[in-house]
């Protein structure tokens, strides 16, 4: 069965066993030069960082419960996108699938995703300083949702190839060969 990584919402036991009721916790892992970050939609995603890590928890996922697990995640819309990387456990360094956002934001967690991530790795018994890194992804005063960006004018092209001339449109001129 394969390995999976899980560092957001499937850090829940108890919510993962509603979604993929064959799958086992395996225990914690750490995904190495990876960092957590909160994508435009809302959720966590990882992203390179050389200097950080990312804890989680390892699921034995069945392979009967893959499609339920790959519909939560989006992958049919293009939400998260499967890797399979490298992760360490204390029994050393296993191959793991990762579901990795298909951006990395910035954007503002999801009211209430975060808290229930938060409580899962406080079950995990996390390290203070990887919670302070869950908790710095929390709004702050002042903070606001990222601006959404302007939609582009429609283009209106000046030559119909690069051997014309440009067409001033308001000159009232035509080019003629």
């Amino acid at each position: 069965m394969p390995l999976c990584f899980a560092y957001g919402s499937n850090m829940d036991r108890a919510a993962m066993a509603a979604r993929c009721p064959a799958s086992t916790a395996i225990g914690p892992a750490r995904l190495p030069r990876h960092r957590l970050a909160i994508m435009r939609e809302g959720y966590l995603t990882v992203v390179r960082d050389p200097r950080r890590e990312v804890r989680g928890l390892l699921w034995d996922v069945a392979f009967a419960d893959m499609a339920a697990l790959d519909r939560y995640e989006g992958l049919g819309e293009g939400l998260y996108g499967k890797v399979l990387q490298p992760v360490l456990t204390p029994r050393g360094a296993r191959k793991a699938i990762v579901y990795v956002g298909a951006n990395a934001g910035p954007g503002l967690p999801k009211p209430g995703y975060l808290e229930g991530v938060v409580a899962a790795a406080l079950a995990l018994d996390w390290p203070p300083a990887h919670l302070r890194d869950l908790e710095a992804l929390f709004p702050g005063p002042g903070r606001t949702a990222p601006a959404e960006p302007a939609a582009r004018p429609a283009v209106t092209p000046r030559r119909r190839s690069p051997l014309e001339p440009e067409r001033d449109r308001n000159a009232g001129w035509r080019w003629t060969p």
